[in-house]
């Protein structure tokens, strides 16, 4: 029997947000540094999915849609990129001072559709999916998904001219210096939609290293009117910060019939990025 694939990923989406956090595959974009006191160093990057945050265990993230923007505004190029089997990585060599930000953007959609009596899925770029669809096909569910993984690199002196919005899918931008994060310091950012501030979402701020610690210590925050939010770190080291919009919705209490499937949005938006806070 031919699988139902589609079928199979919206159950997929539905049981990965009933799981706990720890046993959630993520994709994350991480530097070997997120402050450099040099210019002229290099920073290597690493691009993958996991279930341990930023320990390589599943698959290379491909480097299609990466942007390189450099801290007087100008796009660059990656140095020795190069995809494995757990890990994409390239190298960045850092001549300016200021504030770099480092995104893989990409945008997919999937469908399904009737012809007659029988059901196809299509899964592929948004760009092909008007002339893959029949003009007969009836009941079409589209589904669009723009995703952004990100991170910042400060090399010397941090500045703001890499942090303007792009104004398109989901964005958390740090409003604090990158050389002010530590721990027990707090932290402000503000979350973009489209280049405009997004009110009420909660986003999840993850310390790395949960393989050895054994503990998630996740943070949930929330937006306030003007789409920002404030985090204090519990200790040094790499983080996380993930956010999708729109919400899901909340699972139903322990022995309550499950919900059924919510309908899926036609665009849904994800975002993980990756920032760097050192001892005091």
């Amino acid at each position: 029997m031919k699988k139902n694939w589609f079928v199979a990923a919206l159950a997929g989406l539905a049981l990965l947000s009933a799981l706990p956090a720890a046993q959630a595959h993520r994709t994350w974009l991480l530097p070997s540094m997120g402050v450099v006191d040099d210019k002229g160093a290099w920073v290597t990057f690493d691009a993958a999915v996991s279930e341990d945050l930023f320990v390589f265990g599943a698959n290379a993230v491909k480097l299609d849609g990466l942007l390189i923007t450099a801290p007087d505004g100008s796009k660059l190029a990656a140095a020795n990129p190069f995809t494995g089997k757990l890990r994409s990585t390239f190298d960045l060599q850092l001549t300016q001072e200021g504030t770099y930000r480092v995104s893989l953007v990409n945008e997919s959609a999937m469908a399904s559709y009737k012809v007659g009596t029988e059901t196809k899925r299509w899964r592929g770029n948004v760009a092909d999916m008007a002339k893959e669809i029949p003009a007969d096909a009836q009941d079409v569910r589209r589904t669009v998904t723009q995703s952004r993984l990100e991170t910042f690199v400060l090399a010397v002196k941090g500045n703001d001219t890499a942090l303007k919005p792009a104004g398109k899918g989901l964005e958390v931008l740090p409003l604090s210096s990158l050389d002010s994060f530590a721990p027990g310091a707090p932290a402000r950012f503000r979350v973009l939609l489209d280049g405009k501030p997004l009110p009420e979402l909660t986003v999840a701020v993850i310390p790395g290293g949960v393989r050895h610690r054994g503990v998630l210590r996740e943070q949930a925050v929330k937006t306030d009117a003007q789409g920002e939010f404030s985090v204090k770190w519990l200790d040094a080291g790499m983080y996380a910060i993930s956010a999708s919009y729109p919400p899901r919705a909340p699972q139903p209490p322990a022995g309550a019939a499950p919900a059924a499937p919510p309908a899926q949005p036609a665009v849904r938006y994800t975002y993980m990025g990756t920032v760097e806070v050192l001892p005091e």
